[in-house]
């Protein structure tokens, strides 16, 4: 997606393109309670509407696990 390449109208369609290459189908294939950890701001906005899937920062995993955790 490259930034805000793929949030851009005119590249879109070829940003969901590029995700059904391999991202997406991976993350279709995944058990739905498969955690899905992406750093890239643009790759997570990418994701839900290729996926219906909502990717999580890592950060924001590991702040979930700590705070239960302790």
């Amino acid at each position: 997606m490259a930034g805000s390449f793929g949030e851009e109208k005119e590249h879109y369609k070829v940003s969901m393109q590029v995700g059904e290459q391999t991202l997406f189908p991976k993350i279709r294939n995944e058990e739905i309670s498969t955690v899905i950890a992406i750093s890239a701001t643009s790759c997570r906005h990418q994701i839900f509407p290729g996926t219906k899937r909502i990717a999580e920062h890592p950060v924001s995993i590991l702040n979930e696990h700590v705070l239960i955790n302790f």
